[in-house]
């Protein structure tokens, strides 16, 4: 399918959901922006910095195993989180601004700052770093220079981002557990064991109500979420400022909110989502069953660790196989923000295609600068990471499955 094609009017489910977002605020209060419908290409070529790993890496630091995270500091040093799973091995990898290693830490263990089964990392401007490990149902937090200060033992958002303007803080999205009914989007403050402060910024449209009358789990199966397909993301990314620009539904369509969660700009582009065909849904589904088995396949450690990976994997399998769908493929697949506040919009491809999509250039002002070409030799897809003075690193595999990393600059033109 011509990703250049879907330039219509949004679909009846999405002019509700923009509504209700629109309203639930106060329309006075909001500057709405459309965008143009025809795309504008942008040809630029990113600038090669640095390219370290694979099976071919001539260093012993450089042979990486599993990169789960990748982040970059405010100075231009990135930070890789090396996670092969609930094994030794686990390990944070610092890297300068020309590729040359600088230090590693963290390791395998029980123990206050050891690792049992690192999932997600969120790096701080000034180097410190925010671990999730999922075996200690808790987050690690470290310094700049890798030295452990401690643990925060408590249930926070998913998709986590560093504030740039707190310096120990986060944003992340969340549920709103208490009734499963609501998304939203949280700032935490994690500057003691505690989290000492909840900030709620944006309550973002929910989709589908939440299973409220679900009650106390009974079997294995009870823990695995039911599965939708193309439900529309909770997309978002915290800018400079330390506003938020963010999207909620199937629509084009993406708001800013400031620090006090007041949405006061809504951009758009005249894009309608892609319907979900028979065809289209059958292709999500062997995708999702696909990705359950897999991790079955995949799961490490201990037996009675892959015994519960197999078994969570079970589980899954049977929700994909009985999951809906929502009728239409949301426009919107990533979302983020440069280190200088522009907003970097991929759009959706059709499921099953196998490309990544084209990324619209957005500028902090809210003006539409151009569409980006991906898969290509310089920006093959949207970037795993964002870093001060145009970097960007680009997270890949070489042909025996081992990770590579790859550091590019941006033109400034679409900073």
């Amino acid at each position: 399918m011509d990703r250049r094609s879907r330039a219509v009017v949004p679909r009846t489910l999405l002019n509700a959901a923009v509504a209700a977002a629109l309203g639930a605020v106060g329309l006075r209060a909001q500057e709405v922006v459309d965008l143009p419908a025809e795309d504008l290409p942008l040809s630029v070529d990113l600038e090669p910095v640095y390219r370290i790993g694979s099976a071919l890496a001539e260093s012993e630091w450089e042979e990486f195993t599993a990169i789960r995270h990748i982040g970059f500091d405010g100075s231009g040093y990135l930070y890789l989180l090396d996670a092969p799973g609930p094994e030794a091995g686990t390990r944070v990898v610092i890297v300068d601004p020309a590729g040359r290693h600088v230090k590693d830490y963290g390791r395998h263990g029980d123990g206050p700052g050891e690792f049992r089964w690192p999932r997600e990392m969120v790096v701080w401007p000034d180097g410190g770093t925010l671990i999730q490990d999922v075996m200690h149902m808790g987050y690690h937090v470290f310094g700049p220079e890798g030295d452990f200060h401690h643990m925060v033992r408590d249930e926070m958002g998913r998709d986590m981002r560093p504030d740039r303007i707190g310096a120990r803080t986060v944003v992340g999205a969340s549920w709103r557990r208490a009734d499963d009914t609501g998304r939203s989007i949280v700032r935490f403050d994690l500057s003691s064991d505690e989290v000492s402060g909840r900030t709620l910024l944006v309550e973002a449209w929910a989709p589908r109500p939440g299973d409220e009358g679900r009650g106390a789990p009974e079997s294995l199966e009870d823990f695995v979420d039911e599965v939708w397909g193309f439900e529309p993301a909770l997309l978002f990314d915290v800018l400079p400022s330390g506003d938020i620009a963010f999207s909620d539904s199937s629509a084009y369509a993406i708001k800013l909110a400031d620090r006090s969660g007041a949405i006061s700009r809504v951009l758009r582009r005249p894009i309608s989502p892609l319907p979900a065909t028979e065809a289209i849904r059958q292709a999500e589904r062997d995708r999702r069953l696909a990705e359950a088995r897999n991790w079955e396949a995949t799961a490490g450690g201990a037996e009675s660790l892959r015994e519960l990976g197999r078994a969570l994997a079970a589980a899954r399998v049977a929700k994909v196989e009985t999951m809906q769908f929502f009728p239409e493929v949301p426009v919107i697949a990533a979302l983020r923000a440069t280190w200088d506040g522009t907003l970097w919009v991929q759009r959706s491809t059709e499921p099953g295609s196998g490309e990544p999509g084209l990324i619209d250039v957005i500028t902090l002002d809210g003006r539409y600068a151009g569409t980006l070409e991906t898969g290509t030799a310089s920006l093959p897809h949207m970037p795993d990471a964002f870093g001060p003075d145009g970097l960007v690193a680009f997270l890949d595999t070489d042909a025996f499955d081992v990770p590579v990393i790859t550091v590019r600059r941006l033109p400034p033109e679409i900073r």
